[in-house]
């Protein structure tokens, strides 16, 4: 049965892949090719805030601009979404029938919705996500570790709010265990956010609308991804129980 979870929590994960770079292509992309544009202009400053700074030599791309928003977005987006799919059917496997007598698409769900939130949502919106022309290229390092750093305090904190909350469940109620759990997320992550470095490198001659339209992107981009895979593969592992059900009586 692990073995048959991993299969279509992977599927899953393809399906749902195809779908976010449909939506990353139609909505993220416009947004992506104005802020390469700027930074080519020297518009906003690109990678500079002093305007009298010489201009820095145009590097010639490896991979040209078509592929890159075309192949390359899909073959990311896929990969993504087959690793998150994996990792979602072993956690399925692990939680179902330890949240109580849920169905498995409701433990799907569950499960989506909360990695969504402390994988990704919470992580955006302490270090949101910047299109080109924004940020230094000399802190790319420190910026990335800031942003996976933070994704991993996240994660273990979340995970930790869970057995916890589960622990209260079985003494004050599965509300009360829940409300507590997320209560305490929220207490420890905040804190987190408030100690670690705050990163604002958005130039002020950049367009708001083109920064806001990358933002909303990049989220409508995973939202659709979580929440394709929570229902494509909460369908996939309630179809595959119950017939392992049904074989056993």
């Amino acid at each position: 049965m692990m073995k048959t979870l991993l299969v279509r929590g992977m599927l899953a994960g393809l399906i749902a892949g195809v779908l976010a770079f449909g939506f990353a292509y139609a909505f993220g992309e416009p947004s992506v090719n104005t802020a390469i544009g700027l930074e080519e202009s020297g518009g906003a400053h690109a990678h500079s805030h002093d305007a009298s700074a010489p201009a820095e030599p145009h590097e010639e791309e490896l991979v040209p601009r078509d592929i890159q928003s075309t192949l390359g977005l899909l073959t990311g987006v896929l990969v993504y979404g087959v690793a998150i799919g994996g990792l979602l059917s072993l956690a399925f496997a692990f939680a179902q029938g330890r949240l109580g007598s849920l169905r498995p698409r409701v433990t799907a769900l569950l499960l989506t919705t909360g990695a969504f939130t402390v994988v990704f949502l919470v992580p955006f919106l302490k270090y949101p996500a910047n299109p080109p022309a924004v940020g230094q290229p000399g802190t790319i390092g420190s910026r990335t570790e800031l942003y996976f750093g933070f994704v991993a305090v996240s994660l273990l904190v979340g995970i930790f709010a869970t057995v916890f909350g589960r622990k209260l469940a079985d003494r004050l109620g599965a509300w009360n265990g829940f409300l507590l759990a997320a209560a305490g997320y929220v207490v420890v992550i905040g804190v987190v956010a408030w100690l670690m470095p705050v990163v604002d490198e958005v130039p002020a001659t950049f367009p708001a609308s083109t920064l806001w339209s990358f933002r909303t992107a990049s989220v409508g981009t995973q939202v659709t991804l979580w929440l394709a895979l929570g229902l494509a593969f909460g369908a996939f592992a309630e179809k595959a129980l119950t017939r392992k059900t049904a074989v056993a009586a």
